[in-house]
């Protein structure tokens, strides 16, 4: 673990892999709300936790890079369903890589409950691990210019599903109707770091 400063009141904490994260974000959540942390800000990404406003980011630094972090607890919270239609025009390329039907994607994915580990790339988007190792595919050699809003997806270890049409190079294997980003809405993301989310075949859903 190493923690770099980032300004006066912000430090960035560097670990090895996204389980490390996710169970670093964890108990900084922890000890946040049991009042032993007082920071503005705690954001994780893919191999970093960002601590924004902090009063004393040295004492923290020396503290987090000593210290021993428990693993991620078992997810609690509801879980988020997210109806999809297996219809992407990259199903078949990743039934192909994971050398399964493309009925069997749709099934190994509707069965898998993810968790988001992280946000980015655009307002609303999540980064949701669950499936296993051996699932991982590649990003396609030429990204898309325009994704359609609601395109289900496949990159590395990663699901996501795209809040807005733009350009992507992630595998498309269904769409959603499902609302990611809405202005209007407390809090406007449906998905936020640690929410449970599971993919609802569209038919069992009831969605049209």
């Amino acid at each position: 673990m190493r923690a770099l400063p980032v300004g006066d009141d912000a430090l960035l904490v560097e670990v090895a892999s996204g389980e490390d994260a996710q169970a670093l974000h964890a108990e900084l959540l922890r000890r946040r709300a049991e009042g032993s942390l007082a920071v503005r800000e705690i954001v994780p990404a893919a191999r970093t936790v960002l601590l924004d406003g902090l009063a004393d980011p040295a004492r923290w630094a020396a503290e987090l890079t000593s210290a021993t972090v428990p693993p991620a607890p078992p997810r609690t919270g509801e879980v988020i369903e997210l109806p999809v239609r297996y219809d992407g025009p990259d199903l078949a390329d990743v039934a192909a890589h994971w050398d399964v039907s493309a009925q069997e994607v749709a099934r190994i994915h509707a069965a898998t409950e993810f968790r988001v580990a992280f946000c980015g790339f655009a307002p609303g988007f999540g980064y949701l691990t669950g499936l296993p190792r051996r699932y991982d595919v590649p990003r396609r050699a030429t990204p898309r210019t325009a994704v359609p809003a609601g395109s289900v997806a496949l990159a590395g270890p990663y699901t996501g599903v795209y809040p807005r049409s733009s350009p992507g190079g992630w595998q498309l294997i269904g769409t959603t109707r499902a609302v990611l980003w809405d202005h209007a809405r407390v809090p406007a993301a449906l998905l936020t770091p640690g929410t449970r989310v599971r993919f609802v075949p569209a038919d069992r859903a009831g969605a049209a």
